[in-house]
C-alpha cells in the first residue's frame, strides 16, 4: 500500500508540473527563534532611529550654545573696547607703567596735553627701564608724542611698585616723535 500511495503522489506531482501548475510544499510558520530574531531586528532599527534623533538634538544644542557664546564674546569685546576709548590718556599710560615689572623701583610723574603729548619725569633704575617707560607710553592708545625727562639712578627697592603720579602739563624740553 505504501508503494501505491507513493506512486500516486509522484503521478500527481508530475501532472501538476506538466499542466503548468505550481507544486510547492507548504512553508512552516516561524518558530520562536525566528520571531525573536525579528523582534531584535525591529528593536535595533528603533534604537538606531532614537540615537540619530538624539545626535541631531545634541548638535542643534551645541550650535545654539556656540552661537550664543560667539555673540557674548563679541559684545564683551565691544564693551571693553568702548571703555578703553573712554579712558583718558593719563589713565591708560598710568596703568601700563604702574604694572610693568621692569619699572617697580621707579618714581615717575606723567602729564598729558590735549593732543596726546605725554611728558614723563622722575627717576628709573636703568637705561633699559627708561627705554621701557618711553616705549610703553608711546605704544599707548591716544599718545602721539612722548617728552622724556627721566633720570637714571640706582633703584631704592626691588620689590616696590613704581610711584607714578599724574601732573598738569609742563613745558617740553626733549621730544621723541611717534613713528608713523
Amino acid at each position: 500500500m505504501r508503494s501505491m500511495i507513493g506512486r500516486c503522489l509522484a503521478l500527481a506531482a508530475v501532472a501538476a508540473f506538466a499542466s503548468g501548475g505550481v507544486f510547492a510544499w507548504s512553508q512552516q510558520a516561524p518558530g520562536p527563534v525566528e520571531r525573536a530574531g525579528e523582534r531584535i531586528d525591529e528593536a535595533g532599527r528603533e534604537a538606531g532611529r532614537k540615537l540619530d534623533e538624539a545626535g541631531r538634538k545634541i548638535r542643534r544644542g551645541l550650535e545654539k550654545g556656540i552661537d550664543s557664546a560667539r555673540g557674548a564674546v563679541r559684545e564683551t569685546f565691544a564693551q571693553t573696547q568702548d571703555r578703553v576709548h573712554e579712558m583718558s590718556v593719563e589713565a591708560r599710560v598710568y596703568g601700563r607703567l604702574h604694572w610693568d615689572k621692569m619699572l617697580t623701583s621707579s618714581s615717575l610723574e606723567l602729564s598729558a596735553e590735549a593732543r596726546g603729548i605725554v611728558t614723563l619725569r622722575g627717576t628709573v633704575p636703568s637705561k633699559e627701564a627708561r627705554e621701557r617707560a618711553v616705549q610703553l607710553t608711546m605704544d599707548t592708545v591716544g599718545v602721539t608724542r612722548v617728552i622724556d625727562q627721566l633720570n637714571v639712578q640706582a633703584a631704592p627697592g626691588a620689590n616696590a611698585k613704581p610711584d607714578v603720579k599724574v601732573r598738569t602739563p609742563a613745558p617740553a624740553e626733549e621730544t621723541t616723535p611717534r613713528p608713523e
